[in-house]
C-alpha cells in the first residue's frame, strides 16, 4: 500500500507531501489546476521516461519520493530480496530529475536504474490513465487480462515451458538431420579439434610454456648477467663481496676480543659469508647449466604462435582454446552419433508434445469457463454504466497450427454489442469514444482487484460519464477500495462522494509565479469542494445541501 508520496520542484508544484490511506482516495480541483500531477508522479517512480519539462521553471531539479508498505505483497518483497534491495518491511522509491534532462534513482536508498523501478513498481501500483483503454483494443491484451481474471498463471507458465522446450528440440534436430550442412559441419569440425588437440593445452601448461618461451629467449643474458653476478660475490677484485666480508669478519675478530657483545654480531657475519659463498656457488652452477638450445626455443616459439593464431581464429584468448576443444569434441561426438541422439530426441518431443496437449487443453478449458463469466460480468456491469441491454462476449479462435504455441491453442477477441438487436462485433471495431470508455471501465471493474497489485490509480477513467451512471461509477470504485487501495482523479461529483478520503489541488498565481497546492479535506472542505464541482460559477444553499446530501448517501453505503 502507498502510504505517502513527496514531490518538490516538480512542474507547478513547489512542494507537497502527501500521506495516503486503505480504501478510495479522490483527487479533484479545477480544469489546469495539476490533479494529474500525482499519477504523473508516481508513473516517473515507476520508470517512465523523464525530461526537463517536468523540472519547475527556476528550479535545478525535482525530487519525488513514495513510500510503500510490503505487509500483504509478498512478491515485492520476494523481488527486493532477489535484488538485494530490502529494507525491512517498507519500500521506499526516490528519483531526482535534473534540469539538464538526466535524472537519477534509487530504491531503499540504494543506486537504481529506471528498468528495476519498472520491474519493481508493476508488483506496488497499476496505473489506469486517461486513454489506457486504447490498450484493450490489442487481442494480445485481451487474451492477457481473460488469463489474469481467470487466474492461469500456473498453468499458463506450464503451456509456455513445455512449448519453448519443444521448439528448442526441434531446432536441436533440425541441427544433427541437416544433410550437406551437416556433413560440412563435421568436415570442419574434425580439422577444427584435430588442430586443437595438437596444439591448445590447459592452462596450467599454457603458463608454463610462455615461462620457457620467455627463458629460452633470454637465455644468453641470464648466463652472462649470472656470471657477473658470480664474479661480483667471489672475483678477484679486492671490491668483491666475499673479499670486503672476509676483512671486515677479521676486524670484528679482533674487535669481539675486546668486547664480548660483539660476538653475535660476529655471528651475524660469519652467516653472510656462508650464504653468500652458497649463493656464488649455485649462480655459477645455474650459469653452467642455462639451455642455450635455439631448436629448443624454435619449437617453443611455434607453438606459441599457432595458439595466438588459432585464438585470432575463434576469438578466443589462448588460455580458453582448451574449453574450447572440449565443447567441440561434445559437439563432434554428437554429431558422429547423431542416428542414436535422433531418435532420442524424436521421443522426448513426441513426450513433450503430448505433455503439452495436456496442459494446453487445460488452459483452453479455464479460459472457456473464464470467458462466459468474464463476459457475464461485464455485461451486467455495462448495464448498470448506462448501456441497458449491452453484452460482451468472449470468443475464443484456434491459433492456426498444430505445433506447440507459448500462448496455447487459442486466440482471443472481444465482442461487443453496445445496443440491443444489434450483432456483437469486435471490440476495437466500436466506433463510439464514448461507449468504448465505459464498455473499458466495466472490463477494468471486472478484472482488477484479482493480481496481488496493493494501488491501483485511475486518471479521469470516469471522462464522457455523468449522473446516474457516473454514481455507479463511483460506487464500484468504492467497492473496489474495499479489496484495494484506489487513487482516482476525478472532475465528477458522483464519483468524488463516494472517496473515503479527498484530496484537492489547487492552482495560485501572483505576478512572479504560479503555485500548485495539495491538501487533504475534512468533513466541510468535501462538502465545499463538492458544492464548487456540482454547482459551477454561483454556488447556492441548494447545492452546499446537495453536496451534503452526496456525501451522506455515499458514506451510508
Amino acid at each position: 500500500m502507498l502510504t505517502s508520496l513527496y514531490v518538490r520542484h516538480f512542474a507547478v508544484v513547489e512542494e507537497a507531501e502527501i500521506t495516503f490511506g486503505p480504501g478510495l482516495t479522490v483527487v479533484s480541483g479545477e480544469t489546469g489546476a495539476g490533479k494529474s500531477l500525482l499519477v504523473d508522479a508516481l508513473m516517473l517512480l515507476a520508470g517512465s521516461r523523464a525530461d526537463s519539462g517536468m523540472v519547475r521553471a527556476g528550479s535545478d531539479r525535482a525530487e519525488l519520493a513514495a513510500e510503500f508498505e510490503l505487509g500483504d505483497l509478498p512478491e515485492a518483497h520476494a523481488w527486493l530480496q532477489r535484488e538485494e534491495l530490502d529494507d525491512g518491511g517498507a519500500c521506499q522509491l526516490r528519483r531526482v530529475i535534473r534540469a539538464e534532462g538526466s535524472s537519477r534513482a534509487w530504491i531503499n536508498g540504494r543506486p537504481a536504474n529506471a528498468s528495476q523501478l519498472g520491474e519493481l513498481a508493476t508488483l506496488l501500483v497499476e496505473i489506469h490513465g486517461q486513454h489506457e483503454h486504447q490498450a484493450l483494443l490489442s487481442r494480445a491484451h485481451q487474451m492477457t487480462l481473460l488469463d489474469a481474471y481467470a487466474g492461469n498463471e500456473e498453468t499458463l507458465g506450464q503451456v509456455r515451458e513445455l512449448a519453448v522446450q519443444w521448439r528448442e528440440l526441434g531446432a536441436r534436430i533440425r541441427k544433427l538431420s541437416g544433410g550437406d550442412d551437416r556433413d560440412k559441419r563435421l568436415e570442419l569440425l574434425r580439422h577444427e579439434v584435430g588442430e586443437l588437440e595438437k596444439w591448445a593445452l590447459p592452462p596450467a601448461e599454457l603458463v608454463e610454456l610462455e615461462a620457457s618461451h620467455k627463458r629460452l629467449a633470454n637465455a644468453g643474458r641470464l648466463a652472462e648477467g649470472a656470471s657477473g653476478v658470480v664474479e661480483l660475490i667471489d672475483g678477484d677484485s679486492e671490491f668483491a663481496l666475499r673479499r670486503a666480508l672476509g676483512r671486515a669478519h677479521a676486524e670484528l675478530t679482533r674487535l669481539a676480543a675486546l668486547d664480548e657483545r660483539l660476538n653475535p654480531l660476529l655471528e651475524l657475519v660469519d652467516n653472510a659469508g656462508i650464504q653468500l659463498g652458497e649463493a656464488s656457488d649455485d649462480l655459477a652452477r645455474y650459469a653452467q647449466d642455462v639451455d642455450l638450445d635455439p631448436d629448443r626455443f624454435a619449437q617453443v616459439d611455434a607453438h606459441l604462435t599457432r595458439l595466438h593464431e588459432l585464438g585470432r581464429r575463434h576469438r578466443l584468448p589462448p588460455a580458453e582454446l582448451h574449453d574450447k576443444l572440449q565443447s567441440m569434441r561434445e559437439e563432434l561426438t554428437e554429431l558422429e552419433g547423431a542416428g542414436e541422439a535422433l531418435e532420442a530426441l524424436a521421443a522426448r518431443q513426441t513426450r513433450l508434445q503430448s505433455e503439452y496437449a495436456t496442459a494446453a487443453e487445460r488452459l483452453s478449458r479455464q479460459r472457456l469457463a473464464a470467458a462466459e463469466r468474464l463476459g457475464s460480468e461485464v455485461s451486467t456491469l455495462m448495464g448498470e454504466l448506462g448501456m441497458a441491454g449491452g453484452v460482451l462476449r468472449i470468443e475464443l479462435e484456434p491459433g492456426g497450427d498444430n505445433e506447440p504455441d507459448p500462448q496455447g491453442h487459442e486466440r482471443c477477441e472481444l465482442l461487443v454489442s453496445a445496443n440491443p438487436g444489434q450483432p456483437p462485433r469486435p471490440l476495437r471495431k466500436v466506433a463510439s469514444g464514448g461507449e468504448l470508455a465505459r464498455i473499458s471501465l466495466a472490463i477494468e471493474v471486472a478484472t482488477l482487484g484479482k493480481d496481488s497489485v496493493g494501488t491501483m490509480v485511475f486518471d479521469e477513467v470516469d471522462t464522457g460519464i455523468g449522473g446516474a451512471v457516473a454514481e455507479v461509477v463511483g460506487q464500484k470504485l468504492r467497492s473496489l477500495g474495499a479489496m484495494r487501495q484506489v487513487l482516482c482523479v476525478t472532475h465528477l461529483p458522483q464519483v468524488a462522494a463516494q472517496g473515503h478520503a479527498h484530496l484537492l489541488v489547487s492552482k495560485h498565481s501572483d505576478e512572479a509565479s504560479t503555485h500548485t497546492r495539495i491538501e487533504a479535506l475534512d468533513a466541510a472542505g468535501r462538502r465545499a469542494e463538492l458544492a464548487r464541482m456540482l454547482g459551477g460559477v454561483e454556488i447556492t444553499q441548494a447545492t452546499r445541501a446537495h453536496a451534503k446530501q452526496m456525501l451522506e448517501r455515499a458514506q451510508a453505503g
